[in-house]
């Protein structure tokens, strides 16, 4: 796509919609004009400046959802599983997944309990919720979709931002491999339980690193890097600043939920994380059966004991189609995310290798991939009634990286390694959230809810470490080890490093170029296969020739770059069909929400580095799989294309815009530090990517950067909906504006 040009017009993009913004005189809970007022730099960000905190979070919520009223709407629904009744069908999937996971209940329970423990963090989240209500109607009105869709947003309750915080993050430690392990260990046997792990690509990562003062121009730390997510439009980041007496903070929202949870600068300190990786929840393999007239339902517990299971139906509605009837369940390990085929419902029940009927203890041999199990979800929301939201405000006030350390030690959801620095020379690199201890099987597959050795005893120490040199963060096995099973490769880590170490002088500019950086290290043991092979046809040995000698940078104008995505796909594929991994080729079954975690070719894609190396599984033979994958390649590709004119974006959109213009070509790669997934022997196109980019200067926060993929105004059409885009394509970054008189103030 070639971006709108970039604008330094305020952004509110219409005379019309600036007067739908300022609301009626007689609005019952709208703010005085005094209460809080709003700024816009050139990029149409936001800058937010109230008389206290709780006034500042109304305005944080009006603003958003002013600017994002559609992505608050969508958020909101998806949170509490009704998504179906405005985007239709393909949404049920989705929401089935929600409702029977108990999100929204999950939130409800977290935010009564926060009333009552900690009433000053319930009472900010709140005024976050009024400025939403206020501001939703002249932000519905600004965006088409709602007529389109029929959507009517209707008041949030106070507990929505946990709701959107559960639901985005529920499947960040990504639970779902663990069914795929099963289904492994079963098709190749025990040994080979982590055969394919990439540790690749999940729902999230991220790139971190701190450089300390003695290596920059100033004197001062920077802190950078940026996170990894699927691409969404609107984006899943918000750039803002927070600015009341008690603080004035910039950084990187998540839009529906309050203050800056993740990337922040406050002046004199500044935070950033990455996925940890860590391991924080359960499945149970569960024994039910029905009792009675059938209502009631009973699970087997850990002490050889029926016990009841809480039991009630939704009903999903769905635009286009008719009504979905969904049992909900809930056992004392958790809510139940698969129902075995027919159970319950008919009485059936089953164990960790049988499918059995609960009264007479005879079955059938159960699936893996969890089709015929019952299966409950463990997660620490649920357990621990709290989100860790008291960390929320809490980072708002930090003036030290003492103080970002306190109030990340009641963090809970997600598990992330957190970098901070502040302008007296403090670094910090510790894990923050929950993670439970209990018997490592549980971290490997599903486990038995009837054998007491794995039930969770307690919760796991989050580790740190002093900060030497520069710290890198980059979702590698390393400080959050300990928390997890499977890690990233060490390739972007490494490569980071490698970067860091060229200088003692950094910069804030320079650290674009940081971000940038396409080499791809993982391409080492594929190529490494190919000098092996004789009597080639000369173009596969043209070929050979070319990609041996190829620089292994995934630039987005490279021709080789593309040869070698598409030798890849070749051999990916060419041993997905091998006979060794039959077991595996099938279509997942079981709940469609987990089948990304269940496909054999994207399995066999992400892992490929670690299958063309590892000595499990004899009877593969690799070599000739590449071979014919070189023959392949060479006979069916362009050599002329350019990395980008197939790798390209495309983000997820909730209702697809048919007027959209072509979104850009990128370069990178999952395993570039610019981390441009795509998923290898599927497609080139790229939906997961950097996030956000960040620069924080702790010696001038003025000198700081950013971008988002997009841009600041969730509208389609408007003048800041994309204008980053072009510049985030190219990993450029936006200045941080921070002096007020540089800023377009709005009328409210």
């Amino acid at each position: 796509m070639s971006g709108k040009s970039v604008s330094s017009v305020s952004s509110v993009s219409s005379e019309s919609d600036r007067e739908s913004y300022t609301g009626a005189p007689d609005e019952p809970h709208g703010p005085t004009p005094e209460s809080y007022d709003v700024f816009r730099d050139p990029w149409g960000i936001p800058h937010l400046r109230a008389s206290d905190e709780l006034e500042l979070a109304r305005a944080q919520g009006r603003v958003t959802a002013f600017d994002r009223a559609w992505q608050l709407e969508v958020e909101r629904h998806r949170a509490e599983g009704s998504s179906a009744s405005f985007l239709g069908p393909d949404s049920v999937v989705w929401d089935r997944f929600a409702r029977q996971s108990r999100l929204a209940d999950t939130a409800r329970l977290c935010y009564e309990a926060m009333e009552a423990a900690d009433p000053a963090t319930s009472a900010w989240v709140r005024a976050y919720v009024d400025g939403v209500n206020e501001g939703m109607a002249a932000g519905a009105a600004r965006d088409e979709r709602f007529a389109r869709t029929g959507l009517a947003p209707s008041p949030w309750e106070p507990w929505v931002p946990l709701a959107i915080w559960v639901a985005t993050h529920i499947l960040f430690a990504g639970f779902p491999t663990k069914l795929w392990r099963e289904r492994v260990a079963r098709a190749l046997g025990e040994e080979t339980l982590t055969l394919f792990a990439t540790d690749g690509p999940r729902i999230a990562g991220s790139n971190g690193w701190m450089v300390p003062g003695d290596r920059t121009t100033t004197g001062a730390a920077i802190i950078a890097g940026d996170p990894h997510r699927f691409i969404e439009d609107p984006g899943v980041y918000q750039q803002i600043r927070l600015s009341c007496p008690e603080y004035d903070v910039l950084g990187l929202a998540v839009p529906g939920v309050p203050g800056l949870a993740h990337f922040g600068h406050t002046g004199s300190a500044a935070w950033a994380i990455t996925n940890a990786m860590s391991d924080y929840q359960d499945l149970y393999v569960e024994r039910l059966r029905r009792v009675g007239d059938g209502a009631a339902v009973e699970a087997l517990g850990p002490d050889g004991v029926w016990e009841p299971v809480a039991r009630h139906t939704e009903t999903i509605a769905v635009a286009g189609g008719d009504d979905v009837e969904v049992e909900i369940l809930e056992t004392a390990r958790g809510p139940v995310i698969v129902h075995a085929d027919g159970a319950p419902g008919t009485g059936a029940a089953t164990d960790a290798a049988t499918a059995t009927d609960s009264r007479t203890g005879t079955g059938t041999a159960g699936s893996a991939d969890g089709s015929t199990w019952t299966l409950s979800l463990r997660y620490p929301p649920r357990v621990r009634r709290d989100l860790g939201f008291a960390a929320l405000p809490a980072l708002l006030r930090a003036r030290t990286v003492a103080d970002i350390d306190r109030a990340l030690d009641g963090w809970a959801e997600p598990v992330n390694v957190v970098h901070a620095a502040d302008t007296e020379g403090g670094l910090l690199h510790r894990v923050a959230g929950a993670v439970p201890l209990r018997h490592d099987t549980n971290r490997l597959r599903p486990v038995p809810a009837w054998e007491p050795e794995h039930a969770w005893q307690g919760w796991a120490p989050t580790p740190a470490e002093p900060v030497q040199g520069f710290a890198v963060m980059a979702n590698a096995r390393g400080i959050a080890s300990p928390l997890g099973v499977e890690f990233a490769p060490p390739h972007r880590a490494d490569r980071i490093r490698e970067l860091l170490s060229g200088s003692a002088d950094w910069s804030p500019k320079a650290m674009a170029d940081v971000h940038r950086d396409t080499y791809l290290a993982s391409a080492e043991p594929l190529l490494a296969l190919l000098p092996g092979f004789e009597e080639l046809t000369p173009a596969a040995q043209e070929l050979r020739t070319r990609l041996l000698a190829w620089d292994r940078r995934m630039e987005a104008g490279s021709t080789d770059a593309t040869l070698f995505s598409a030798l890849r796909t070749a051999t990916v594929r060419r041993l997905a069909a091998d006979p060794v991994f039959a077991d595996l080729a099938g279509a997942p079954a079981g709940p469609a929400v987990f089948h990304p975690w269940l496909h054999l070719v994207p399995k066999i894609g992400y892992a490929l580095e670690g299958l063309l190396t590892s000595s499990l599984v004899p009877e593969l033979d690799r070599a000739a799989h590449v071979r014919a994958a070189l023959e392949e390649t060479a006979a069916a590709n362009s050599p002329d294309t350019p990395w980008a004119e197939v790798h390209r974006l495309t983000p997820w959109q909730a209702v697809p815009d048919p007027d959209a213009p072509e979104w850009p070509g990128l370069g990178g790669d999952h395993d570039c530090v610019n981390a441009t997934s795509s998923v290898p022997g599927f497609t080139d196109l790229t939906a997961r990517a950097s996030a956000a980019r960040y620069v924080w200067d702790l010696a001038r926060r003025e000198d700081s950067l950013w971008a988002v993929p997009l841009g600041a105004d969730g509208v389609t059409g408007t003048p800041h909906h994309r204008d980053q885009l072009p510049l985030w394509a190219r990993c450029e970054l936006v200045p941080v504006v921070t002096d007020w008189t540089r800023l377009t103030k709005e009328s409210i």
